[in-house]
């Protein structure tokens, strides 16, 4: 998006006195008076209006002798953890297992209110909570390899049986022994340029790629959960970690196709929708007439609007690249904005590809 693809003044100038975290990504601000450029949601103090810069990429306010904001550090990709914070981030990855308590935290360094509220923001659970998933989906792996119950929550830290039982149910919905045959999603959180990505995925293929702002997010994971029979939990696996390499080289310009395993629960229809979707060549659009003629259904262009917005695997099924008849951009469930960026991506691939 360039400069003079931004919104209305007025409307930028609202989103940025309100810190509305909705055009995170769509602008940043520079302030003449200090030489500084800010994401819209710094909470460093406003200044006038007058003195106020908009700029649709850090790149532009940099090239305009702005310097990034040292608070709100519009330079890093937003849902980045911050640097205070990954040492204690790399301690759970080496041992999920562990119960850390306020006092640890402190100990370490760090605030425990400050961390409870990152996680309650980028995971929508508090750190405490977050640990007590991995806890709990840990043993519920070593019950549907095998393991007897007891075992299982004595390694996961638990004093009692029956205090895993009620803290399972609790999590779960159901005892571990009656989703020994369930489907683990493992579930993260990926950066991008456009914001932060939820990535669902099973052992074997990846299920889940939105925005985690994506209106009706919580009713994809519904669907998808439901669609899978699966539960899920808050981890990373192999396939997590193949799709946000894969997802990082396509906003490079650097990957065209993924190669990445899915699974798409859904009607039939709606599978037959996704397919076409991903058979729209890498910067090309398609109309949802021409998507509809496309798998011989010419009148069921609704329809396959429908089944367009229920695609959840964002960007890999690319349903970004559908239009309208006259070509203008249609809805998009991560906002039309992204939409555009998306587009202008691959366009802008394909037309460095041709210069050449």
């Amino acid at each position: 998006m360039t400069t003079h693809d931004l919104p209305p003044a007025q409307v930028m100038l609202e989103a940025f006195f309100g810190r509305d975290p909705s055009y995170d990504g769509i602008f940043v601000t520079g302030v003449q008076t200090t030489g500084i450029f800010c994401r819209p949601t710094c909470s460093a103090k406003k200044p006038r209006p007058e003195h106020v810069h908009f700029f649709g990429t850090a790149h532009e306010a940099l090239l305009s002798g702005f310097r990034p904001c040292k608070r709100c550090r519009p330079m890093e990709l937003s849902g980045t953890p911050p640097q205070w914070l990954r040492p204690l981030l790399a301690e759970i990855e080496a041992d999920p297992g562990r119960r850390w308590t306020d006092h640890d935290m402190r100990a370490a360094g760090l605030s425990p209110e400050r961390v409870r509220r990152w996680f309650k923001r980028n995971h929508g659970m508090t750190f405490h909570a977050f640990g007590r998933a991995r806890r709990l989906g840990a043993a519920l792996g070593q019950v549907k390899r095998g393991s007897r119950v007891g075992p299982a929550a004595f390694d996961a830290g638990y004093d009692s049986l029956s205090g895993f039982q009620d803290a399972f149910v609790q999590y779960f919905g159901s005892s571990p022994t009656a989703l020994g045959d369930a489907s683990v999603v493992h579930v993260d959180r990926i950066t991008t340029p456009l914001g932060p990505m939820l990535v669902g995925a099973t052992d074997e293929a990846l299920c889940l790629l939105e925005f985690v702002d994506r209106r009706a997010l919580s009713t994809q994971v519904a669907r998808v959960r439901k669609g899978l029979s699966a539960v899920f939990l808050p981890d990373r696996n192999e396939v997590v970690d193949l799709t946000a390499a894969q997802v990082e080289a396509y906003f490079a310009g650097e990957l065209e196709a993924f190669t990445v395993p899915t699974v798409t629960p859904g009607t039939d229809f709606q599978r037959v929708v996704w397919a076409a979707l991903a058979n729209i060549p890498y910067g090309e659009t398609r109309s949802y007439s021409e998507l509809a003629h496309g798998i011989g259904r010419p009148s069921a262009v609704r329809a396959v609007g429908s089944a367009n917005g229920m695609n959840a695997l964002a960007i890999i099924v690319p349903c970004h690249r559908v239009v309208g008849a006259d070509g203008r951009l249609a809805g998009y469930g991560g906002g039309v904005w992204r939409k555009q960026r998306l587009l202008d991506l691959e366009r802008s691939v394909t037309s460095s590809r041709t210069s050449c």
